[in-house]
């Protein structure tokens, strides 16, 4: 047997943050050295943080992350480590890996396929690295291999070769390691020269030209390399959305089966840069076997996850060269000359996250019915506890309606607190959040939330006792105070002013809209100021259903610095608090008191109340409007398609009203762009939906989809006409 410690390290980053990153890696390399780990794999470009952005075009962010990359390499002695930063090269950059053993730097991996699609816009940054080629770069005046490079490491206990493949780059049989798209189309030019010696890299397009079967495998890198590799590293920076992880997982074993060798996938945890959430949960494995699998969404700074790989068992079920054709381009192998630490006897005591097991067990909550519900309340209450820290506010301000949103937002931040709390203990969560000088004398975590959430309910005269009660039910469940405010006065005031200007009353026959709208928007400066008195963060309280649609009053329930839930629709949001109610996430236990928010239609109650206002009734049922969201903006069809589809699928509606929805739903769509424009930033949990802003690029003006509506009308017309 020759066993190899190997561990995956997880980072809670900040872009550009030099100091604090520094340190998280240090860190990781301590508690590497002191497990007596052989070889250590950081995150993906973790020198700078993932989400640096177009400060990725800066020339300095690349020098200034070398000069942080020679300040770490002293501390890398004892062992082989892998760890990600931006390298500038022959006039472009480059997502690299740098791989140092014992002190000394050996070279650079540079990433050849790239992130685009969804949130992901590497080409905006970087260009890939074509297969095959390695050129030589000056690194602190001397030079060091770049580009697709392989190491073979000569020991005592004899060869060991180690691949990286970078993020996506990790590949197996066509398919995409992480769910992300490339497209030879994406943003920056793909066209400039990456070698000294005049090689081009030759685009997204030619790095798709590989031959079939020759990704990942351990005939197609004993092809490339002419000889098997033991262990391959992945450093990466992998989002949080929905079906993610389990995509990861069983393609860690799938690429480790099919190379028949070690495979450790580090990932990035926390809120990095305001809309992603990474969720970290690194993954060891071996032939296909899961070996060890980390901790998702802590609130740490970093941790470790190890595991033992044996050497002499990977790569007895290597395939015969002959199963597959010879591959076009080969990776450069470079050998070097070291010698691991030997294992300790008795190791120290390990962290749970960081301890070697067999046959890794999921968390309690992973292995239970109500996943989706736990990753949902897991990764936004990490989101808002990274944003609440790293933008150094002071707590943070909900304006509660007695509603599905607004009591989910106020859940979701106590939840931020909870998590926080039961990982940390009450003095580590208090040195995280040391910041907040009245967080100082807390006696307990409860202290801390009924410190840091401030909600407040703002009635006016459409308001009923129900949400004011429901509103109370909320904030007593969670453990805060729920502040009432009476903006009536303000309401009045402001129709009467503008009521005298245009010499006539303002009328709900005649001004409905702006009726409706004062009133959200009056409330708007009371929670402002009471966030600003408290140096709070204020939480907007818009979901996605209704931003797509512009069901939202600009200045009104869009007021905030952070939207937590706008990347959500309200029909998970609305399953998700009854589970609250009834489960509740693990270790948190459920909130019977929500049944008063449950029991209600969703209403803005901005209507008198003789008018019996509901959401759906101002709009259409919210899952109609997920699923034309789903047709008419992610397949593309068009309002006569989606009506064709929905026709072909059982239904209550007949064709009349769906037709009619079709268009309010086309119309409102498309006349609401400049409402989406100025949402407050979301996060990003869904990779099923487009983001407003990122991943989707819709005009604020257009034609109004006059001619498909035309069209529209005249099928349904058609249609009835053709059934009588």
């Amino acid at each position: 047997m020759r066993p190899l410690r190997v561990a995956a390290a997880v980072l809670n980053q900040t872009p550009l943050a030099w100091e604090d990153n520094k340190r998280h890696i240090l860190d990781a390399l301590r508690a590497a050295r002191h497990q007596r780990i052989h070889v250590l794999c950081l995150p993906e470009l973790c020198v700078t943080g993932y989400g640096c952005e177009d400060e990725f075009r800066s020339p300095a962010v690349a020098r200034t992350a070398q000069a942080v990359l020679e300040e770490i390499l002293p501390h890398t002695q004892e062992m082989i480590v892998a760890l990600g930063l931006p390298i500038a090269h022959d006039g472009a950059l480059f997502n690299a890996a740098c791989l140092a053993a014992d002190g000394r730097l050996l070279g650079f991996v540079a990433k050849q396929h790239l992130a685009s699609g969804g949130i992901c816009a590497e080409p905006r940054w970087f260009r890939p690295w074509p297969r095959g080629l390695c050129v030589e770069r000056d690194f602190a005046g001397r030079r060091y291999p770049l580009g697709d490079v392989t190491f073979r490491f000569n020991t005592a206990q004899g060869d060991l070769t180690i691949a990286v493949e970078i993020g996506g780059d990790s590949r197996l049989a066509g398919t995409r390691f992480e769910d992300d798209s490339t497209d030879d189309n994406a943003e920056g030019d793909n066209s400039s020269p990456v070698g000294a010696n005049g090689s081009r890299a030759n685009g997204v397009g030619a790095n798709r030209a590989r031959a079939a079967g020759d990704e990942l495998s351990a005939a197609g890198w004993e092809r490339r390399l002419g000889s098997r590799v033991d262990l391959i590293l992945n450093p990466s920076a992998s989002h949080f959305a929905f079906g993610r992880y389990r995509l990861r997982r069983r393609r860690v074993l799938d690429a480790s089966r099919s190379c028949a060798a070690g495979y450790v996938h580090a990932n990035a945890v926390g809120n990095e840069t305001g809309r992603a959430i990474y969720e970290g949960g690194a993954l060891i494995a071996s032939e296909g076997r899961l070996l060890a699998a980390g901790r998702r969404f802590s609130f740490e700074d970093y941790g470790l996850t190890a595991a033992v790989v044996d050497l002499d068992a990977v790569g007895a079920n290597d395939l015969p060269p002959e199963a597959l054709p010879a591959a076009t381009t080969s990776t450069t192998l470079i050998r070097v000359g070291f010698e691991p630490a030997p294992s300790a006897p008795d190791p120290p005591p390990a962290t749970p996250a960081a301890t070697p097991v067999a046959t890794p067990p999921l968390a309690d909550w992973e292995a239970g019915a109500h996943v989706q519900q736990e990753e949902f309340a897991r990764a936004i209450a990490l989101g808002l506890f990274d944003y609440l820290r790293k933008s150094r506010a002071r707590g943070f301000a909900v304006s509660l309606s007695g509603g599905v949103d607004s009591a989910v937002v106020a859940i979701l931040a106590a939840l931020a607190v909870h998590f926080g709390g039961e990982e940390l203990g009450l003095d580590r969560l208090l040195g995280k959040l040391s910041h907040i000088s009245d967080l100082a004398d807390a006696r307990d975590v409860r202290g801390v939330l009924d410190r840091l959430l401030s909600c407040v309910y703002q009635a006016t005269r459409n308001s009923s006792t129900v949400t004011w009660e429901a509103a109370c039910a909320v904030t007593e469940s969670i453990g805060v105070r729920c502040l009432r405010f009476d903006v009536q006065p303000m309401v009045e005031a402001y129709v009467a002013t503008v009521s005298r200007a245009i010499a006539r009353p303002l009328t709900w026959e005649r001004d409905d809209t702006a009726l409706q709208n004062v009133q959200a928007r009056a409330r708007g400066p009371g929670v402002w100021l009471l966030a600003n008195v408290h140096g709070a963060l204020l939480l907007a309280t818009s979901n996605r259903s209704e931003a797509l649609v512009g069901y939202a009053t600009m200045d009104g329930d869009t007021c905030g610095g952070l939207a937590p839930i706008a990347g959500i629709d309200k029909p998970f949001l609305r399953r998700w608090l009854t589970w609250m109610e009834r489960h509740g996430p693990n270790g948190f236990g459920p909130l019977p008191a929500l049944a008063a928010v449950n029991r209600q239609a969703p209403t803005a109650e901005l209507r008198p109340p003789s008018a019996e206002q509901t959401d759906e009734a101002d709009l259409m049922p919210y899952d109609l409007l997920g699923e034309l969201e789903r047709l008419i903006l992610v397949d593309r069809l068009t309002p006569t398609e989606a009506l064709q589809r929905l026709e072909s699928q059982p239904g209550p509606h007949d064709r009349a009203q769906l037709a009619a929805w079709i268009e309010r739903f086309v119309r409102l769509w498309l006349g609401s762009q400049w409402k989406r424009e100025r949402f407050a930033p979301s996060f990003h949990v869904d990779d099923d939906h487009p983001e407003f802003k990122v991943a989707q690029r819709w005009p604020i003006l257009s034609g109004g989809g006059e001619r498909e509506l035309a069209e529209l009308r005249a099928y349904a017309a058609r249609s009835r006409a053709d059934a009588l």
